[in-house]
C-alpha cells in the first residue's frame, strides 16, 4: 500500500471512532415536569430550583407566569414551557398590541430560557367559545416573537380530542373539532411547533381495574395487545395513546408534526373508589416510563425516537377541587423529598430531603393477549382495554426536563459496534505492516 492509501485509511479510521464517541440525536430527547401551584404550603419558588437541580430534568412546564417562579430558574440550565391562561386568549387573538406586550413582560431575553408557549389548556374542552380565537391568539403571540427566536408557541389538548383510539392504527380526530382543530394543526405544521396532548393511562385503568390492565398500564410484564390494522403488537398504554395520536396527525397529513406529552402522571392517592391510586402503582407508572423513554425504544409506530415528555407533577396540591387523586400527582413533597423513587435524581444525590427507602412494587402476573376492541366514533373515548384515549383534566398543572446522560440504549449501541470497529483497526493495522 502506499503513503497516501495508509494516510487516507488512517485518517478514516480515526473519524469512525471519533463518530462513535458523538451522542445520538435521539438522545437529545427530555422527561420534563409540571409545576402546578394550586395548593398553600408549596416550597419557596428558589428551593424548587434547587430541586430540579438535583435531578436530571432540565425543562419545567409552568401553568402561568408568575415572575418568582420564572426568575428562580435564572442562572441555571433549566427552560421553561410558560403557559398563558385560557382567559387571555380573548385579549391576545384581538390584540398583536396586547400580545407583544405579553412576551416583553413574560419571556426573557435571556436567563432563564424559555423553550415553548402553550396558549390555553385543554381549550377545545374548558370553553368552546374560545375556539375560534385559539389560533389567531397564537399567531400574534409568534408575531411578537424575536425574528430568530426558536420558543415554539402551541396550545395543549386533552385525549378527547380524539373520535377513534382503538386499535392505534384507527387514531382519528372528533370530525366535530375539525373547524377549530384544522387551522391548529395548519399553524403547528408552518411554524415548525408540537403537538401537545395530555395522556393518562391512569384514566384507562380506572376505566377497567383488571389486574391484566394495570400491568399493560404499568409497564410491567403483559403478553401485548396486536392491532390487526397494523400488524404491530402493543406492550403498554402510553405507547398505545400516542400511536393513536401519531395516526391520526398522519390521516390529516401532519407527519411533520411532533408530538410533545404536557402532561402524564399516576396519583399516588385517591378516593376508596378510585381503583389503583396508590403510591406503588405511582412509584411503577413513573419508573417504568422513565425507563422506557430513556430507553430510546419508541413506539411501535415510531420506533428508535423518544418523545418528549413532561411528567405530572412536581408537588400534590392541596388546593385542587375534584377527586381526591386530583391532589395527589406530586413525584416530590413539600418537604423536598421523593414521593417514591422516581428514576429522575442525578447520580449521587438523594434530593434535598431525607434519603427515602426504596418502593416495593407488586408485580401481577404476565397478562393474557387481549384482543381490542375498536372505539365507536364520537364517542367519550374513556381510555381502557376497549379504548385508548383517556380523558384530559383542564385543572392547572405544569413542567419540564431534561436527561442529558448517556442511556442503556446508547450503551447497547456502543457495545455492539465496538467489535466492528476493533475488526477495522486490526484488519487497517495488518495492511499498514
Amino acid at each position: 500500500m502506499t503513503n497516501r492509501g495508509r494516510l487516507l485509511l488512517l485518517l478514516a479510521l480515526l473519524g469512525l471512532l471519533h463518530l462513535l464517541r458523538l451522542p445520538s440525536a435521539a438522545s437529545q430527547s427530555f422527561i420534563g415536569i409540571n409545576y402546578g401551584d394550586v395548593a398553600d404550603n408549596l416550597p419557596p419558588p428558589s428551593s424548587t430550583a434547587r430541586l430540579v437541580q438535583s435531578t436530571t430534568i432540565t425543562k419545567v412546564r409552568l401553568y402561568g407566569t408568575d415572575p418568582a417562579v420564572i426568575s428562580a430558574f435564572a442562572g441555571t440550565s433549566v427552560s421553561l414551557l410558560l403557559g398563558a391562561a385560557n382567559g387571555d386568549i380573548a385579549n391576545l387573538a384581538s390584540s398583536p398590541a396586547a400580545a407583544a406586550a405579553w412576551v416583553a413582560a413574560h419571556v426573557p431575553a435571556s436567563s432563564p430560557s424559555v423553550s415553548a408557549v402553550s396558549v390555553g389548556n385543554e381549550v377545545l374542552f374548558a370553553d368552546a367559545s374560545l375556539a375560534s380565537q385559539l389560533v389567531p391568539a397564537m399567531q400574534n403571540l409568534y408575531d411578537a416573537l424575536p425574528p430568530n427566536s426558536s420558543v415554539k408557541v402551541s396550545t395543549v389538548n386533552a385525549m378527547d380530542v380524539l373520535a377513534s383510539s382503538d386499535p392505534p392504527s384507527s387514531g382519528a380526530f372528533k370530525p366535530e373539532l375539525a373547524t377549530a382543530l384544522d387551522p391548529v394543526l395548519a399553524f403547528l405544521s408552518k411554524t415548525g411547533s408540537p403537538f401537545l396532548i395530555n395522556p393518562y393511562p391512569y384514566f384507562a385503568y380506572q376505566s377497567d381495574p383488571r389486574p391484566e390492565t394495570l400491568a399493560f398500564c404499568l409497564f410491567q410484564p403483559n403478553a401485548g395487545r396486536p392491532d390487526a390494522g397494523s400488524g404491530l403488537t402493543y406492550t403498554n398504554m402510553f405507547d398505545a395513546m400516542l400511536d393513536a395520536v401519531r395516526a391520526a396527525l398522519d390521516a390529516k397529513g401532519y407527519k411533520d408534526v411532533e408530538i410533545v406529552v404536557a402532561e402524564t402522571g399516576w396519583p399516588h392517592k385517591g378516593d376508596t373508589d378510585e381503583a389503583g391510586a396508590t403510591v406503588e402503582n405511582a412509584g411503577a407508572f413513573v419508573s417504568g416510563l422513565v425507563s422506557h423513554l430513556r430507553s430510546l425504544a419508541g413506539t411501535p409506530r415510531v420506533p428508535g425516537k423518544s418523545v418528549d415528555t413532561y411528567i405530572f407533577a412536581l408537588y400534590d396540591e392541596d388546593l385542587k377541587p375534584g377527586k381526591a387523586s386530583e391532589r395527589y400527582f406530586g413525584l416530590f413533597q413539600t418537604s423536598l423529598t421523593e414521593t417514591y423513587p422516581s428514576g429522575l435524581l442525578s447520580n449521587g444525590t438523594a434530593g434535598l430531603g431525607p434519603a427515602m427507602a426504596p418502593t416495593t412494587v407488586v408485580k401481577p402476573a404476565p397478562a393474557p393477549t387481549l384482543m381490542p376492541t375498536p372505539v365507536q366514533p364520537g364517542s367519550a373515548a374513556a381510555a381502557g382495554p376497549s379504548a385508548l384515549c383517556a380523558p384530559g383534566t383542564a385543572t392547572a398543572r405544569g413542567t419540564a426536563g431534561a436527561c442529558t446522560h448517556p442511556n442503556a440504549a446508547e450503551s447497547s449501541r456502543t457495545s455492539s459496534v465496538l467489535p466492528i470497529i476493533a475488526g477495522l483497526c486490526f484488519t487497517a493495522l495488518q495492511m499498514l505492516i
